[in-house]
């Protein structure tokens, strides 16, 4: 049975109303003013309100204003109840929140018609609600399937952590660090275009296929070769038309040598010596994203590892930030936080600062960083 709540001062017209809508059998509560139909409206939680416009207390734009901004209340199909006739009455009534509304003098045929159309277009609101809490559900289970498929810390002989944040719609990113042989520490992060289980499930292929060193006849201490197996196996054309950045990298111990190769990804940053004059490496080489041409060409650097250096991977969702002004936050920005607190601070007080810089509840796209202390 649905619940109706009528708010109108005027005891006959509530008590017409009452007698109308319980013939046609809904459950009908009465609120004689604005800031009792507010209450019993929480209270109740009904599908649909019928509210005179003119009360003492809170007027029926009023009401209608605060009931729609609470999210159990979104939905209920809300009815103004006036004689005003101007379109400028209709207009500030539709920019209250208002679904609809009922003339006076009531016209019952007219009302019973309303009453109808309102409870199935409350109906269909609570179907989509559902699926849409549905979805969500299903979303953040991805997510959780996505997290506990990375890695777990690394303490010895390298010391790594890492940040994983999942969008609201949940994104491309995933990593992996895992040891090639006793000497020979492999290392990369890869971005999937786009967004939800379209960009997850590649991610996950990506990361499977890494781990489990199943691209036949390459040399996975030699990133440019990994990149160009990954460029054969995923091209967007048989991906759906998706497409993902990576950064690859490989340490070895004994040479003190980080050698990487890149492909379309923000650049790795190694940061060396203190924090006031420290030694700043961007780490990246020219390459088209993974699966966009599938001739493209992909080279190897090197760079040398000094002791107590840090070195950060991470994609573009840590740094592309919305402030509150509309600007967006930047990488250049984000390297100096990360000279800032290299030495000094774990990746929870980096998380912390961006959290605080980004407009919104969650991250537009997915927050992934890596660091690596050597």
């Amino acid at each position: 049975m649905f619940k109706i709540l009528v708010i109108d001062d005027d005891p006959a017209i509530g008590e017409l109303l009452k007698r109308l809508l319980r013939k046609q059998g809904y459950d009908v509560t009465i609120a004689r003013d604005g800031q009792e139909g507010v209450e019993k409206a929480k209270e109740l939680n009904p599908a649909l309100i019928i509210c005179d416009w003119i009360m003492p207390k809170l007027t029926g734009i009023q009401v209608c204003s605060q009931l729609k901004a609470e999210a159990e209340l979104s939905t209920t199909f809300f009815i103004l109840l006036t004689s005003r006739k101007s379109v400028a009455d209709r207009v500030k009534g539709l920019d209250a929140g208002a679904d609809d509304f009922i003339s006076k003098p009531i016209e019952v045929n007219e009302l019973k018609a309303r009453v109808r159309s309102g409870l199935r277009l409350h109906e269909l609101n609570q179907d989509l609600l559902r699926q849409k809490r549905s979805i969500e559900a299903e979303l953040a289970e991805a997510a959780d399937y996505v997290r506990s498929l990375l890695p777990e810390p690394l303490s010895e002989p390298v010391r790594i952590e890492a940040k994983f944040i999942p969008s609201r719609q949940l994104g491309g990113d995933s990593f992996d660090y895992f040891w090639l042989d006793e000497n020979n520490l492999a290392m990369y992060l890869l971005d999937v275009a786009g967004h939800g289980l379209k960009a997850a499930l590649p991610s996950v292929s990506v990361l499977n296929l890494l781990r489990s060193r199943a691209l036949p006849n390459i040399n996975y201490h030699q990133p440019s070769d990994v990149l160009r197996a990954l460029n054969a196996t995923f091209q967007m054309s048989y991906q759906n038309d998706k497409y993902f950045t990576i950064w690859y990298g490989v340490y070895n111990r004994s040479q003190n040598e980080i050698i990487y190769a890149s492909a379309g990804h923000p650049p790795a940053i190694l940061i060396s010596g203190n924090s006031s004059s420290p030694d700043i490496k961007k780490l990246k080489t020219p390459g088209l994203p993974v699966g966009m041409f599938p001739d493209a060409m992909y080279l190897d650097e090197s760079c040398p590892v000094r002791d107590l250096s840090f070195l950060y991977i991470f994609s573009d969702g840590v740094y592309e930030i919305l402030q509150p002004d509309g600007t967006v936050w930047g990488m250049d920005p984000f390297i100096d936080l990360l000279c800032d607190k290299a030495a000094t601070e774990g990746l929870d007080e980096i998380l912390n600062f961006v959290k605080e810089l980004n407009s919104g509840e969650v991250f537009d796209d997915d927050f992934s960083l890596l660091k690596v202390g050597f």
